[in-house]
């Protein structure tokens, strides 16, 4: 079975000298939870859209769920996004006039399935959120932990192998991020491979695996 990422020497480097990455390689199996966890600056949220597939290195090679992204194509690496990926961001990033069920059929725009299809899997995901109850309300009707778990229902929706999720818990008071971390450990649980960028190390040291980072490259994996 293929590792869901693979970075090979990874360094991304910026006009005027800056080395948000440098020769960075790790390896994620198929099943685990890891955190990346380090301060600001350190590299994280490039690891974080070199693993996303949202930028690309410098130099060195990224392999997600096998294909080497730079070999890939636009179209090729939209499919990989809407098949393989999930994001979810520490701002919830929800249309405000919009459903729930609608922000989360939202998420299957790219698999070309028909709006009644992409709504009764919505509704599916934010069952498996513990959002049943929340189907017809707008974000604005509720909390931020509803929202984030409305985000993560949008993310899973198209059963990705991989969830990332960057400072999912930024934004919450703690008794909602503790509900939050606890959906991602039982998203997990049930199969999904998930990667939590954070820079909390109290979160990080909860999880199985700690990559931490510093100044662009690993310090422990």
């Amino acid at each position: 079975m293929n590792a869901v990422v693979e970075l090979r020497g990874v360094s991304k480097s910026y006009p005027g000298g800056v080395h948000a990455l440098r020769d960075v390689s790790l390896t994620i199996e198929p099943g685990e939870l890891v955190g990346i966890v380090g301060p600001s600056g350190s590299g994280k949220s490039t690891m974080l859209n070199m693993i996303g597939t949202l930028d690309r290195p410098s130099e060195g090679t990224v392999f997600v769920d096998g294909y080497d992204v730079h070999t890939l194509t636009d179209k090729e690496l939209s499919a990989l996004r809407a098949t393989v990926l999930g994001f979810v961001f520490q701002q919830f990033h929800l249309a405000g006039g919009v459903s729930a069920v609608d922000n989360v059929a939202d998420g299957l725009l790219y698999t070309g399935a028909g709006l009644k299809e992409r709504r009764r899997r919505a509704v599916e995901a934010l069952e498996r959120v513990g959002l049943q109850h929340r189907l017809d309300h707008r974000p604005h009707q509720m909390s931020g932990g509803e929202r984030q778990r409305v985000a993560i229902a949008r993310a899973v929706v198209g059963n990705p192998t991989l969830l990332l999720a960057d400072e999912p818990t930024g934004n919450l008071d703690t008794t909602s991020g503790a509900g939050v971390l606890n959906l991602l450990r039982t998203l997990h649980t049930s199969g999904t491979t998930v990667v939590i960028i954070t820079h909390d190390r109290d979160i990080a040291t909860s999880l199985p695996r700690q990559v931490s980072m510093r100044d662009g490259q690993v310090s422990h994996a």
